[in-house]
């Protein structure tokens, strides 16, 4: 069955899909569609039919047919995207050719290899996947903007609940409902004073000459920005935390490198690149001050205490949250975690941080775990925990009752779905397209390409 996954190609390449591609591309590359000013390559096909290939893909019928419409759909939605101004912040793409760059390099044994390998210096490497990266983020962005009014009643999920079969009501996996409470083990004055200092020199370094990037690539420990130099993007005021907001749109000199900063991620120095209307490009080192084992001991001390409290009735979990947890995105709920990726508050396993995971695997409902640490993968920066298990949902087939928001997601995947058929057929009618005569004979889902 087609789904919204079909339409959105897979963004992660393979190299051996790269390898295989790269020697085809040098024998077939000609125009085989043009959609638009814009033209469909052969080399397109076969690149991401050699990623499919990697990936597995498990598609009834011609996959290069397939790859080939999903090309053509992709044109028609940066076409409309240009027309709407649709665009991605620099710091998305960048932060997503980081990944892969990274990737690349681990699979084929360092950069030196990674450059021999594409017979490119490493900066062209990353200008070509930055293209590809961005063009594959604004066909989502798009998406989104064709589909973004989608509502759902009530009465809709019941109309489909009651409409499927018995066989096709979907399987629920086991989830899981936590709570937590969250605290950041203190810094010792003596690690904040030997990251300042470190930090006071390569200010000093800089002055005296000392390319800031340079220091970024060796010393920071921002693994998003530091191979690029320190190089955060373009942002406006509301794209950074506060207070590195304020200090970074408080530069006004080229080059001129700010004040220590601190902020939840740690402490930073910041080079101003370039600055466009309501807009910076910076650059930062960030550094991160350690948690010692004596600040350790006492985080986890206090967070025993906390769970003899609980134990001892004297305080229920929602206040002990309310009143000690640091994490303000769950304080507020009583603890109670909600999963990033629907909203909610159940998990799957397989969403669950590893350490959550393993604290909780032979917990009964209501139970607490004992503090353990972690790190915060947004700050990168360790935690002490205590985990209750709220209740363990047993796998099931899906009900209105418990899986309601299931069921609501599935109501408006298939709205979107139906939206974005009726955009694609009627922009079929509005655009110009042109196939060459081999590629006619594919069984395409949209009919109107040959029209």
């Amino acid at each position: 069955m087609t789904t919204l996954r079909h339409i959105t190609l897979a963004l992660t390449i393979s190299l051996a899909a790269i390898s295989t591609t790269y020697a085809q591309t040098k024998l077939i590359d000609e125009v085989v569609a043009s959609v638009g000013d814009d033209a469909i390559l052969a080399s397109d096909i076969e690149y991401q039919y050699g990623q499919a290939l990697i990936e597995g893909a498990d598609f009834n019928g011609d996959i290069k047919c397939h790859i080939f419409e999903q090309l053509l759909i992709q044109k028609l939605m940066l076409n409309q995207a240009a027309l709407d101004s649709v665009e991605v912040k620099d710091s998305e793409v960048m932060q997503q050719v980081d990944t892969r760059l990274n990737y690349f390099t681990q699979q084929v044994g360092g950069q030196d290899k990674l450059e021999e390998y594409f017979k490119k210096p490493l900066q062209q490497i990353r200008r070509d996947q930055t293209e590809t990266v961005r063009t594959q983020l604004i066909t989502q962005r798009m998406q989104q903007k064709i589909t973004q009014d989608v509502k759902v009643t009530p009465a809709d999920i019941r109309n489909f609940y009651n409409s499927i079969s018995k066989d096709s009501i979907p399987l629920v996996p086991a989830q899981y409902e936590l709570q937590q409470i969250l605290v950041y083990p203190e810094i010792e004055q003596k690690e904040i004073d030997r990251i300042k200092t470190r930090l006071r020199d390569f200010q000093k370094q800089v002055s005296e000459g000392r390319d800031f990037a340079t220091l970024a690539v060796l010393y920071s420990e921002d693994p998003g920005s530091a191979a690029r130099g320190g190089d955060l993007g373009w942002y406006s005021k509301t794209g950074f935390v506060p207070e590195f907001s304020a200090v970074a749109f408080n530069l006004k000199e080229k080059g001129k490198v700010s004040k220590i900063v601190e902020t939840e991620f740690g402490f930073h120095i910041i080079q101003l690149i370039d600055r466009k209307g309501d807009k910076v490009n910076c650059r930062h080192i960030l550094l991160k001050p350690k948690v010692s084992t004596e600040s350790r001991k006492k985080g986890i001390a206090f967070m025993d205490t906390v769970l003899h409290y609980i134990d001892q009735n004297k305080l229920t979990f929602e206040q002990a949250a309310a009143n000690f947890s640091m994490d303000k995105d769950s304080r507020s709920n009583g603890g109670m975690m909600a999963n990033p990726e629907d909203g909610t508050f159940k998990f799957q396993l397989s969403q669950i941080p590893a350490e959550i995971a393993k604290a909780i695997q032979n917990l009964q409902e209501g139970q607490i775990s004992k503090p353990f640490t972690m790190i915060d993968e947004r700050k990168g920066k360790e935690t002490i925990r205590i985990v209750r298990l709220v209740k363990r949902h047993q796998p099931h087939k899906a009900n209105i009752n418990d899986d309601y928001d299931l069921l609501k997601t599935l109501v408006e995947n298939q709205k979107r779905k139906q939206i974005l058929d009726d955009w694609i057929r009627q922009k079929q009618k509005e655009t110009y397209v042109v196939i060459t005569p081999q590629w006619q004979g594919c069984d395409f889902q949209y009919k109107g390409w040959n029209q």
